[in-house]
């Protein structure tokens, strides 16, 4: 059955999560985890900046995942404000419109068919449960605006603006099964600037799949945040992932000062 945003099992089923994550024992260390090695053993990044190959590629800039309003806050929230996740997007953004650089959004979307999968992974029955991005179907954008499926109204200036790819939603987490390489490839992208939602789930399967078909990639560690549940800290386990496999792991800090001095 598919849970619409006022189902009364969604609503219970969001207020499940938020009391594990508060209850006692599941917290975090008060001392900073995501410090960067004082020596690193890993060689240094060779990436080499150029604006006219490079794109910004945000993944699920939506309310689902990055708002309080957001049926994925309990499980996300912690970590999207721990990162300053929606204000230093909106820095990239910026960044990218004023050096007319390109951007594209990698969308998630449910459809009512999504909700007849005969299988599931965990995360995938948690979104469902949720009814994380449901949309009432892939034609009609009925009841869609302000939706958890829509784009946080900070960003839509940024991706309404003409200009922005939005590619075909990901099912999973990857961009296989979307247009998002197919875009990029059009436009002789081959450098990309990786941010967005959810650090262990769709960044780092987009980062890998983009490895994997040539292009070079830099995960903004500060503009990514991702899911803290008993199971595990996302973000922490992304992290640690984009040190060994990213061609760089930038803050937006460093971002933004490469566009203003390119």
């Amino acid at each position: 059955m598919t849970l619409n945003s006022n189902h009364p099992r969604k609503t219970i089923y969001a207020a499940l999560l938020g009391a594990i994550l508060l209850a006692p024992g599941v917290g975090y260390s008060a001392e900073n985890p995501y410090a960067d090695p004082v020596k690193p053993a890993l060689p240094a990044s060779s990436f080499q900046w150029d604006t006219s190959r490079t794109a910004l590629v945000v993944i699920d800039p939506q309310i689902d995942f990055m708002s309080p309003k957001g049926a994925g806050w309990p499980v996300f929230g912690e970590s999207v404000t721990e990162q300053k996740l929606v204000p230093n997007l909106g820095r990239l953004f910026a960044a990218f419109q004023k050096a007319g650089a390109t951007v594209a959004i990698s969308p998630h979307y449910y459809y009512p068919h999504d909700h007849k999968w005969e299988f599931e992974a965990p995360a995938e029955t948690v979104q469902h449960k949720l009814g994380l991005f449901d949309r009432k179907g892939a034609l009609t954008l009925d009841g869609f605006r302000n939706s958890g499926a829509d784009f946080m109204q900070e960003f839509k200036p940024f991706i309404e603006d003409g200009k922005t790819i939005v590619a075909s939603p990901h099912k999973l987490y990857g961009p296989q099964s979307n247009d998002l390489m197919l875009q990029l490839h059009k436009q002789r992208i081959d450098k990309i600037v990786l941010a967005g939602m959810a650090s262990n789930l769709c960044v780092e399967s987009h980062l890998r799949e983009f490895l994997e078909r040539g292009f070079e990639v830099v995960v903004v560690r500060d503009a990514v945040a991702g899911p803290k549940l008993p199971d595990g800290d996302g973000y922490g386990s992304a992290l640690v992932n984009f040190r060994y496999i990213a061609n760089d792991v930038v803050t937006t800090d460093e971002v933004v000062e490469k566009l203003e001095n390119r």
